[in-house]
């Protein structure tokens, strides 16, 4: 579920102002990506770049018409059958786009807001943002659906990850934490504008949990509901069928609407009947920790 490759992009005259300022960068799988500080997993994006990727989604997206502060619930039940069906659009739960001079208006991976003290963070899978570099053009677009960007697009302005991630790609360490900032909206908060979901680490399994996401050539978001169990001490399973690429880093979620994995770890996220979650113990409490201080 790792979401097809993004079409190679260089953003000319940017990429030259990156050189100058001696910020390294290249050409990988996703396009242009950079180094950032990959000793400690993290990189601080380049708000030109950001801008660049910004402006390319807002030309293809419509923009507004979300009830700001909404806060979605979603009654919890097994889905039967157990496989991936359309749902409705969360204001929390959204779509990452990588828009490039190629850019076909797919999306290729999902995320979601969670709780933080400055209410700017987005959690996704590591491989959705780093594979070789930290990709450079990322764009968050909440509750998208149908074409429209109900609460805006929203860039990120640090990326963290686990070093072990960017040194093997281990599955046990595939989540990333996103700050994100909104273009031409200084000082508004993300989460005042969608709402957040609750973290936990160190979640009792089984439990009743549900995923979310958004598949990269549909318009609307899928879920499937099922009982999480764990599969070995490092990552979680959920067992539903149908649940395809450009879901991966979308949320696993209890009964109780809390955040307690994103879909990837094992087998870039799963197969075609299980999805996977790298387990959210004490190494994803330190990331996310390390993300909220910036």
């Amino acid at each position: 579920m790792t979401g097809k490759a993004v079409r190679v992009c260089v953003l000319a005259g940017v990429c030259c102002a990156l050189v100058a300022a001696g910020v390294a960068f290249g050409v990988g799988r996703f396009g242009t990506v950079a180094d950032g500080d990959a000793a400690r997993g993290s990189y601080a994006q380049d708000a030109r770049l950001a801008d660049e990727a910004a402006g390319a989604v807002l030309e293809k997206l419509a923009e507004g018409g979300g009830e700001r502060g909404l806060r979605a619930e979603v009654p919890w039940r097994v889905s039967e059958p157990l496989e991936a069906r359309t749902a409705e659009p969360e204001p929390a739960i959204g779509a990452l786009f990588s828009p490039g001079t190629d850019w076909d208006d797919e999306h290729h991976c999902s995320g979601s807001v969670v709780h933080s003290p400055d209410g700017d963070l987005v959690v996704t899978a590591a491989h959705c943002v780093y594979a070789g570099g930290f990709r450079t053009n990322l764009a968050f677009v909440p509750g998208y659906a149908e074409g429209k960007a109900p609460f805006g697009v929203w860039v990120p302005t640090r990326i963290e990850v686990d070093p072990r991630w960017v040194r093997s790609s281990d599955p046990d360490y595939d989540v990333a934490f996103l700050r994100v900032r909104r273009p031409g909206h200084p000082g508004q908060r993300l989460e005042d504008v969608t709402g957040a979901q609750a973290i936990r680490f160190g979640q009792q399994l089984p439990a009743p949990a549900r995923l979310v996401g958004y598949p990269n050539d549909a318009e609307q978001p899928l879920g499937c509901a099922n009982t999480a169990v764990a599969a070995g001490p490092t990552q979680l399973r959920l067992d539903c069928a149908d649940v395809p690429n450009g879901t991966s880093g979308g949320p696993v979620l209890t009964a109780a609407n809390t955040l307690i994995g994103v879909i990837g770890g094992r087998d870039g996220g799963g197969d075609e009947v299980t999805s996977y979650s790298s387990s959210f113990g004490e190494d994803i409490r330190n990331l996310y920790e390390r993300a909220i201080r910036g």
